[in-house]
């Protein structure tokens, strides 16, 4: 299945995007651990999440969809159940490093498995420090699929980050739950704070140290307490949005309920320094996590230096800034986004080709990409099944000087359902092929 985009459609109205997939992902495993019923809202239905709540009713919990959202039966910390087969986690790389850690504190063997795009990415990097806890893996080279086989009884672990991760830091403060003694583990630059605001909603005690509060810990053998979470809208989905009316003549667009978790917000912060015209309004919280209204108009954007701080803020995002700085003036330096490299495809790689399809100018780095903005041209981009950049390009095909077609576009399944329907809705002339 194919996108074909048409140019020269100006972006007008309200868009209410899809929940937030990273937030949606840990609802289901937190409630699945609490005591009692949690009511989840506004949950993101993508496959991503889908693969979870699956997952977990394969190890004995009760998830009932109806009319309100989502209720989880939570069968408390050691109530989860040996899964008669392996556990298939689908496209999502966040699931699987946490549930990782969550599998790493049962008394039983499971594994864990996924699509061909899962099952090229490397988990060292989780199952080295759960190894050091007690857990024990099998695996091929690191990568999917893992046999995971807990230990009775972890043990609390102190751990440098040499990566900055929030999947990795997630993983280890979950296994934490089941350990003894205090985990703790330092950031070498900060990552989206999702796991430890959740784990404070559903009653359990996380702290931050250090000059910087670089350091997170918890002390293992709690409880988690059940409770109610309205998802915000996903920030990621929404930069699909942003991204559009900033580069499209005429646009304006508002965007309700986004999440701002000043964890992840950086790609609004790097649009601003573009010169992007975002307008964030009606700041509050809903269940512990900050949300916004953001109105976005038409902007004559600039080309900016991004480094590995600015990254960190907005990895995700990367695919949709490049597209960004490929119709801003000036160039744009991308570096310390090595992280990319390991994502559902090679993301510099693939952003890399996508822009060079449509005619840009840009050079490849090993932690990023140089681009000089100007006019895009039409063609074809291949996806290689990864969501981010299929969105992207599809966006980028509203201000190409001919149609623009994208291949291979089901991925987007996994994290944004609902992108065709609603891009159509404010005036994105796109079909599907």
């Amino acid at each position: 299945m194919d996108y074909r985009i048409s140019p020269g459609k100006p972006l007008i109205g309200t868009a209410r995007v899809d929940g937030d997939k990273s937030i949606s992902h840990r609802s289901i495993m937190l409630g699945s651990l609490a005591d009692g019923a949690t009511r989840i809202t506004r949950i993101l239905e993508g496959e991503d999440v889908l693969a979870t709540i699956d997952a977990f009713r394969a190890m004995g919990v009760e998830i009932v969809r109806d009319d309100q959202g989502y209720l989880v039966h939570g069968v408390g910390i050691d109530g989860l159940k040996q899964p008669k087969k392996m556990l298939d986690m689908g496209n999502s790389g966040t699931a699987f490093r946490l549930m990782t850690g969550i599998l790493a504190g049962q008394p039983w063997s499971v594994t864990l498995g996924g699509d061909a795009s899962l099952s090229s990415r490397p988990m060292g990097r989780i199952i080295r420090p759960l190894a050091e806890m007690g857990a024990r893996f099998e695996s091929v080279e690191e990568k999917p699929p893992v046999t995971v086989t807990g230990a009775q009884s972890l043990k609390g672990l102190r751990y440098e980050m040499p990566v900055a991760s929030a999947q990795v830091k997630s993983a280890l403060l979950f296994a934490g739950l089941y350990a003894d003694g205090k985990t703790e583990v330092r950031e070498p630059a900060p990552t989206r704070d999702h796991t430890e605001r959740m784990l404070s909603g559903f009653g359990y005690v996380v702290n931050r140290h250090g000059a910087a509060n670089e350091w997170v810990s918890l002390e293992g053998g709690g409880r988690l307490k059940s409770t109610e979470i309205e998802v915000p809208a996903d920030l990621s989905s929404a930069t699909f949005f942003i991204l559009g009316a900033l580069i499209s003549k005429n646009s304006e667009l508002l965007l309700p309920g986004v999440g701002v978790n000043p964890s992840r917000d950086g790609v609004i912060g790097i649009f601003q320094r573009m010169g992007g015209d975002i307008s964030i309004l009606n700041r509050r919280e809903v269940g512990g996590e900050p949300v916004a209204d953001l109105l976005i108009k038409s902007s004559k954007l600039h080309g900016v230096s991004l480094s590995h701080d600015d990254i960190a803020l907005a990895v995700d995002e990367i695919p949709s800034v490049a597209v960004a700085a490929a119709c801003a003036e000036g160039v744009t330096d991308i570096s310390g986004a090595e992280e990319l490299r390991v994502k559902e495809s090679d993301r510099i790689a693939t952003t890399v080709a996508g822009l060079k399809a449509l005619g840009a100018s840009v050079s490849e780095k090993q932690d990023g990409m140089v681009i000089t903005g100007g006019n895009l041209e039409g063609g074809r981009v291949e996806s290689h099944g990864d969501h981010r950049i299929a969105m992207a390009f599809a966006v980028a095909g509203n201000v190409c000087s001919s149609q623009v077609q994208i291949a291979d576009v089901e991925c987007v399944a996994t994290s944004f359902p609902g992108f065709y329907d609603l891009y159509s809705y404010v005036g994105l002339d796109i079909s599907i092929s």
